[in-house]
């Protein structure tokens, strides 16, 4: 049986400028090191070539990149053709359009060699035809034959069985903790207070052991305590602090 013919590659874009011509790495590679003025680069040619480039070969993906780049291009020459300033190597704004163009140009040629080495590996791959051949005899006769103990009616009554019962049920309460609202918590706060008077912190939080609560309860503290209902105690860094609840003031005279 005849194969079909490989498709021909997309060939590389390339550049035939008066001051230059090249792949379209080379041109940016050239301008990233300085070896090449970029005001003397007619980007009005340089995107007239691709689009004509286009038209012969779409690529949607390529069109994006080319206007990344072309757009990086175009904000470089524009500060290198300002007026105002002769741009030297200190030049912040011309550095920072330079390195951006640079790290677009690493991306850019990672993905592309990246691609090459993907499609390498696919090519490789249609070489290799699977092995279809039967069974070696002496190898089948080894193979005992099926004995099928059940009857129709029991084989039913499993898959019945099967059928009738209910797919297990996967939690998924371990994907994800609720929060827990510290106004929930200040009700709680305030009658252990009242019960007990002056309680430390760590036996605030002595109930639980979710991390959820005991941040909850501790935000409600902090509620409390800028109401002026709670006072907090502390002799030392570090050390327990002391929880009470606030006195009434006393009504003026």
């Amino acid at each position: 049986m005849a194969t079909q013919p490989e498709a021909a590659a997309t060939p590389e874009f390339s550049l035939d400028l008066d001051n230059f011509s090249g792949p379209l790495d080379l041109l940016l590679s050239l301008i990233t090191r300085r070896r090449l003025d970029i005001t003397e680069i007619a980007l009005a040619e340089v995107t007239d070539e691709f689009l004509a480039y286009m038209r012969r070969f779409p690529d949607l993906s390529r069109t994006t990149e080319f206007l990344v780049i072309a757009t990086t291009l175009l904000d470089i020459k524009a500060s290198r053709l300002l007026p105002s300033a002769q741009v030297d190597e200190d030049d912040v704004d011309y550095l920072e359009a330079r390195d951006l163009l640079f790290a677009r140009l690493l991306q850019y040629r990672a993905f592309k060699e990246a691609a090459g080495e993907l499609a390498s590996l696919a090519s490789l791959e249609e070489r290799y035809v699977p092995r279809s051949v039967p069974l070696d005899p002496a190898l089948a006769s080894l193979v005992p034959e099926l004995t099928i103990t059940h009857t129709p009616d029991q084989l039913a009554r499993l898959a019945a069985l099967v059928l009738s019962q209910r797919p297990p049920r996967v939690a998924v309460t371990h994907l994800h903790d609720p929060l827990v609202a510290p106004k929930t918590q200040i009700p709680l706060l305030v009658a252990k207070l009242e019960e007990a008077g002056r309680v430390s912190f760590l036996e605030l939080v002595a109930d639980t052991d979710k991390r959820t609560v005991v941040v909850a309860r501790f935000l409600a503290l902090l509620d409390l305590y800028r109401e002026g209902r709670i006072t907090f105690e502390q002799s030392d860094a570090l050390g327990p602090l002391i929880v009470s609840l606030s006195k009434p003031k006393e009504a003026p005279c």
